[in-house]
C-alpha cells in the first residue's frame, strides 16, 4: 500500500469515534465492547444530539485498504509449511494459526525467516525458551 493511502487511513481513524456500548460508564459489568442499543426510548438509538455516535456505513474505510494490517500488507493465516511457500513477502504478512503446535510453529518461523516474510505472532514464550537454551540454561 502506498504511503499516501496509509496517511489517509491514519487520518480517517484519528477522526473516527470510539464506539462504546450505551451507558458503559455507569456499570463496570457492561464493559466497553460495542452492543447496539435496542431500547424503545433509547436516545442513543434515536441518534439524539449529545449522545455517543453509533457505527454506520459512513465510517467505513476505502475498499482498497479495508481489512489490511497496519503495516499496509495483507494478513494470511498459515497452518503448515505449504501455506508459507504461497505467500508473497512484498505484499503479505503471515499469522500462524492458534492450533499449530510448538514444533511446526518453529519450522514455520524458520522458513518464513529464510524467505524474508514477516510473522505477526512469533509467540513470546517460545522465543524466550529458545533464547534460554542458546544462553546455556
Amino acid at each position: 500500500m502506498s504511503k499516501k493511502l496509509m496517511k489517509k487511513v491514519q487520518e480517517i481513524k484519528r477522526r473516527m469515534p470510539k464506539f462504546r456500548r450505551q451507558e458503559w460508564f455507569r456499570f463496570k459489568r457492561l464493559g466497553e465492547k460495542w452492543r447496539r442499543p435496542r431500547g424503545k426510548d433509547s436516545k442513543m438509538r434515536l441518534g439524539k444530539k449529545g449522545k455517543p455516535a453509533m457505527p454506520s456505513v459512513g465510517y467505513r474505510l476505502p475498499k482498497s485498504i479495508r481489512g489490511l494490517h497496519p503495516s499496509g500488507r495483507e494478513e494470511v493465516l498459515v497452518r503448515n509449511l505449504k501455506d508459507v511457500e504461497r505467500v508473497d513477502a512484498s505484499k503479505q504478512v503471515i499469522r500462524i494459526a492458534s492450533n499449530v503446535g510448538r514444533r511446526k510453529r518453529e519450522q514455520i518461523i524458520a522458513r518464513a525467516k529464510e524467505l524474508g516474510i514477516q510473522v505477526l505472532n512469533l509467540g513470546g514464550k517460545e522465543h524466550e525458551v529458545g533464547r534460554a537454551e542458546k544462553a546455556g540454561g
